[in-house]
């Protein structure tokens, strides 16, 4: 039974798993190509197409063309196709189906028990959307892996696995994260982690598609194209091969046409990475967080520096990384690590399962011939089962986590902040100390927690700075006293699944919430959306 990893993009996904060899491989999509892009058109009622076919037909049909749209995951978002209603969970899922189908038309192999890779920068919202993104899909999501966690799996099972401290700069096509992750023995863990998970190259596709359009107008005044949707759909296309060609050529030309008119603008590297300096000076500055939040972790160097995403080809990327911060960084398969990375750790997952009673270290309290069942189920040998069993992956809370808490001023006016018991970058599972809160008012007989995520770059105790995640109710109090004594706990699972429980301590009573997240579907919506994206057809 073959596990699979999948690398659900912004721009481009792919899909991989471990051979008979043991080495992880992407799985090619029905055109031959590794990559598929994350597009999706709704060609009518009931069929759908996923990937470079749609991408094209964005030019045609733009206002049924969907893309990007894992920037939008964990929103309470909706588009409509057809009279039908999506969700970013529900497109998602679309294109899942489609790598899922390719994958099973090229191996033979049903495709069901994934592990779907996340920026490592995701919230509890996120994260979740992506989960049950997996589950619309059919698919049976064994976990969500940070997608520097993957490509140090990757990095690891090309053997550089000796122990050594990296930092994985991850510049995907629609999202940035920097991560310090150390590698000691068998085990895999996240030291910290930071990001913006609305930065990518999409936004240098911008930067280029706007520069295009601007070209245009400027040699053909008067011009409609810039009210032309077909005609942005084509510079969007544009933009992205010109970047792509600028990482090799220092210029390059582009003809355009529109309504008899005609213009040839030349792009150089040097106006590319001027137009982009803005946000690639954003990479470097969440670059510089990460380094000194490692360096307050005991962390002062790095025996490597790997590039991943395939935006990460930018010239510019790794000579500001050589100029700011004097490292020398080299590129990591970068637009597939993340996939083949993915491939290993839902093997890692999968004989974790099989065998859960294995001990640390890859001695199981099993017997050698439940071993050698598994080995034979998974397509692996014995030995290997062994030693992934032994093998522990450790990742850590991507942001803080709080309650909305409230205090009056000199004027008996309500002051709100955010107090986070969880903080970033702690390793999971974790279990932050109980903290003591106090009813505001005389005679309450409620009490309201809402649970709010850092939204910011950095933990702040500002509204503004935090997103509301979800709420919970103690209900049916005595009138009680003011600054009454409230209790509070934050868990969180080796998974990113945050549990909350607050108590009353002069009742007892008792607020248990397994978060139901504000902004993702709950399980009766996934069951149904799942029927509704099982009815299309869908195809590259």
């Amino acid at each position: 039974m073959t596990t699979f990893g999948i690398d659900l993009g912004t721009t481009y996904s792919c899909i991989a798993r471990v051979d008979e060899a043991g080495r992880a491989v992407v799985i090619k999509n029905a055109l031959g190509a590794d990559l598929t892009p994350s597009v999706v058109y709704f060609e009518s009622p009931d069929n759908v197409v996923v990937g470079q076919a749609a991408k094209e037909l964005a030019k045609l049909s733009p206002d049924l063309v969907v893309s990007r749209i894992k920037r939008r995951m964990g929103e309470d978002f909706e588009l409509i196709f057809h009279d039908e209603t999506h969700t970013p969970e529900t497109i998602s899922a679309l294109i899942l189906r489609e790598l899922a189908r390719a994958a099973a038309a090229e191996t033979g192999e049903k495709v069901e028990d994934v592990v779907i890779t996340v920026p490592a920068y995701f919230g509890v919202a996120q994260r979740e959307a992506t989960r049950n993104a997996g589950r619309i899909a059919g698919l049976n999501v064994l976990d969500v892996v940070p997608e520097p966690v993957a490509a140090a799996l990757h990095y690891e099972a090309m053997g550089k696995g000796e122990d050594r401290t990296i930092l994985v700069f991850d510049l995907g096509g629609g999202t940035f994260d920097t991560t310090v992750i150390k590698l000691v023995g068998n085990d895999v863990n996240v030291v910290c982690t930071d990001g913006d998970h609305h930065l990518g190259g999409a936004d240098w596709d911008d930067k280029v598609a706007d520069f295009l359009l601007e070209r245009f107008l400027d040699e053909n005044p008067g011009s409609a194209a810039g009210d032309s949707e077909d005609f942005q759909q084509e510079l969007a296309l544009a933009a992205e091969n010109l970047k792509k060609a600028l990482s090799s050529v220092q210029s390059r030309r582009y003809p355009m046409r529109f309504d008899g008119r005609s213009c040839t603008p030349e792009l150089t590297r040097t106006q590319f990475e001027a137009m982009a300096s803005d946000k690639l000076e954003m990479t470097m500055n969440i670059t510089a967080r990460t380094i000194e939040t490692a360096k307050n972790a005991g962390i002062s160097a790095f025996d490597e520096v790997l590039l991943v995403g395939g935006s990460s080809r930018v010239p510019a990327v790794a000579a500001m990384l050589r100029e700011r911060f004097g490292f020398e960084p080299r590129m990591l398969d970068p637009d597939l690590a993340v996939a083949k990375g993915a491939a290993l750790f839902a093997l890692i997952e999968s004989v974790k399962i099989a065998l859960p009673d294995a001990e640390d270290g890859g001695a199981p309290k099993v017997s050698e011939a439940k071993v050698e069942d598994v080995a034979n189920k998974l397509g692996i040998t014995a030995e290997k089962v062994r030693q992934l069993a032994g093998k522990t992956v450790t990742t850590v809370v991507p942001r803080a986590f709080g309650i909305l808490s409230t205090h009056l001023d000199e004027n008996e006016q309500e002051i709100h902040s955010i107090s986070h018991i969880l903080e970033a970058n702690r390793p999971l599972p974790a279990s932050p100390d109980t903290q003591k809160f106090y009813t505001l008012y005389p005679d309450q007989v409620a009490i309201k927690i809402e649970i709010w995520e850092q939204a910011g770059a950095v933990s702040s105790s500002d509204l503004a700075d935090n997103n509301k995640i979800g709420e919970g109710r103690i209900s049916g109090l005595p009138p009680l006293p003011r600054s009454s004594p409230l209790d509070v706990t934050f868990r969180m699972n080796e998974m990113g699944l945050l549990r909350v429980e607050a108590v009353e301590l002069k009742t007892g009573k008792k607020l248990n919430m397994e978060l139901q997240i504000q902004g993702v579907m709950s399980k009766d919506e996934v069951g149904k959306a799942r029927t509704a994206v099982a009815r299309y057809a869908v195809g590259e």
